[in-house]
């Protein structure tokens, strides 16, 4: 028998801002079809259309751009498997839909809003079943004249699928094993809503898998339930033999407490549980994304990677290439996964150091200029190879610690603990040698002061450093003083050399 080439999906609704959630089942997605060889394919699940918010699409389609996400085919990318937005789909599950009732396996219901939210009011935990469908209106107790009649009058129907009681339904989870539940349990879902034309999720979404050639489904844990439905159904469209393989995915839960992780927990604690900053176009709501956070979308993914699957060793820097041949899904965890957002911010921190410069630049260099700073690219990406060993998670770190490279202090005061303990009796006079010293420099590079400025502090015993650091930062923070006095320029560190001598004395 000829292996079944892999084929995977990734198929949110447009209903909202993309959960980072569903980022990582994406990842997972990405990361299993690469390692075999196989295809990704993004699908639009769009059936609920009271649910569709405008510009969610374009949204989705954007974030796996900046994330480095591939799609092989799909809404904007093509493919011989379209369309592949379900509400351009309408007409092919219909024929489904008729198919199912042809072979007695679905049956059309009548019951309005009222009628049913009677009948839950009469039986306690009232569910649509083999136990109860026999009580309502539909077409195994209407006779089929009736049922015709009220069809043809334009009366709203439902299709339901018609769930055998009292039969085991193993699911065979790539994660969880062999998962058993009982038929009695299910309700007989809806497929199908004549008021709009559309399928439920569990018909689009089985009819969708198999006329695409899915080969494996791989999504959240939450769908867990809705497995042996769909077991089910394959097996009453005679699809058995080209039933997808399982992998239900652990949950992303809160960092502290219980519960899945969901956008207030990251409001509560600072956090964004989005890629990118959403607009809500019906709330006006504004809700931070990460790319605007100031992550690397290399550190979103490595992070979110590693949340519910390890590699099996210490490694946890990992470049896509490195998951793609790491990457199992055996060996994804069971249980959910605490989102620790701090962990997050440590990846963009080891990714930071690990980006050139010059990469780095162009988001530095827009920090500068809206504090009204515009200098050339080589100076940005000189401060930046200054300053980012620092201790800082995000390039918008920077501004703070650096930015007397550009502003000079306006004001000296022993009322700063640094000036205090560092500037003493001798600290002017100090000052004074060291700007003489400077000032006879021809060679202002780092190893020109150098050399000066050490046989000085050789020849006298002299300490100079920390008074520097206050003459030219005003504080306590800045890199290396001959670094920062190079970049400076000679000029620039005598004025303010000069300048905290008359002010300090």
């Amino acid at each position: 028998m000829t292996e079944r080439k892999v084929r995977v999906r990734f198929a949110p609704s447009p209903t909202g801002a993309l959960h980072i959630g569903g980022v990582r089942t994406a990842l997972y997605n990405y990361l299993f079809a690469r390692q075999h060889g196989g295809e990704l394919i993004f699908r639009i699940e769009d059936t609920d259309s009271t649910r569709f918010v405008p510009g969610a699409e374009e949204y989705i389609i954007e974030s796996f751009k900046w994330l480095g996400i591939h799609f092989d085919e799909g809404v904007s990318f093509g493919g011989n498997y379209g369309p592949y937005r379900q509400s351009e789909r309408r007409d092919i599950y219909k024929k489904y839909v008729q198919q199912l009732l042809d072979n007695g396996k679905a049956y059309i219901a009548f019951d309005t809003q009222e009628e049913l939210e009677s009948k839950r009011q009469e039986i306690k935990n009232f569910q649509y079943d083999a136990a109860t469908r026999g009580m309502m209106r539909n077409s195994l107790t209407l006779p089929k004249e009736e049922t015709r009649r009220l069809i043809d009058e334009g009366h709203q129907y439902v299709v339901r699928f018609k769930v055998e009681p009292n039969e085991d339904i193993h699911v065979n989870d790539m994660i969880r094993g062999d998962v058993v539940i009982n038929s009695s349990i299910l309700d007989d879902k809806v497929l199908y809503k004549s008021a709009d034309e559309l399928p439920t999720y569990h018909l689009a979404n089985i009819v969708d898998d198999h006329l695409m050639e899915v080969s494996h489904v791989i999504r959240g844990e939450e769908w867990l339930p809705s497995a042996p439905l769909h077991v089910l159904l394959y097996r009453a469209f005679g699809w058995e033999t080209t039933m997808p393989a399982f992998a239900h995915l652990p949950l992303l839960l809160k960092p502290d407490g219980k519960g899945k992780l969901s956008k207030r927990d990251g409001d509560r604690l600072g956090f964004p549980v989005f890629p990118l900053e959403w607009h809500d176009p019906k709330t006006g709501e504004v809700s931070s994304g990460y790319r605007e956070s100031g992550y690397l979308p290399e550190a979103v993914i490595n992070f979110l990677a590693l949340l519910g699957w390890n590699p099996g060793t210490d490694q946890e820097i990992m470049t896509m290439e490195e998951m793609v041949k790491l990457f199992d899904i055996t060996k994804c965890s069971k249980s959910g996964a605490k989102f620790d957002y701090v962990k997050g911010m440590w990846f963009n921190r080891e990714y930071l150091l690990m980006k050139d410069n010059k990469e780095l630049a162009p988001d530095f260099d827009k920090i500068l200029r809206a504090n009204g700073i515009e200098v050339p690219m080589d100076r940005v990406e000189a401060v930046i190879g200054m300053m980012k060993m620092k201790k800082i998670n995000f390039i918008k770190d920077l501004w703070p610690l650096c930015d007397f490279f550009f502003i000079a202090p306006t004001s000296y005061s022993m009322e700063d603990k640094f000036t205090k303990k560092n500037w003493g009796e001798t600290s002017a006079s100090d000052m004074t040698e060291l700007a003489d010293i400077l000032e006879e420099l021809d060679d202002f590079s780092v190893e020109g002061q150098q050399t000066a400025v050490e046989k000085w502090v050789e020849v006298t015993g002299k300490k100079p450093w920390n008074p520097w650091r206050v003459a030219l930062v005003g504080t306590g923070k800045g890199p290396d003083m001959y670094e920062l006095s190079a970049f400076l320029g000679k000029e620039e560190t005598l004025r303010r050399i000069r300048k905290a001598i008359d002010i300090l004395k």
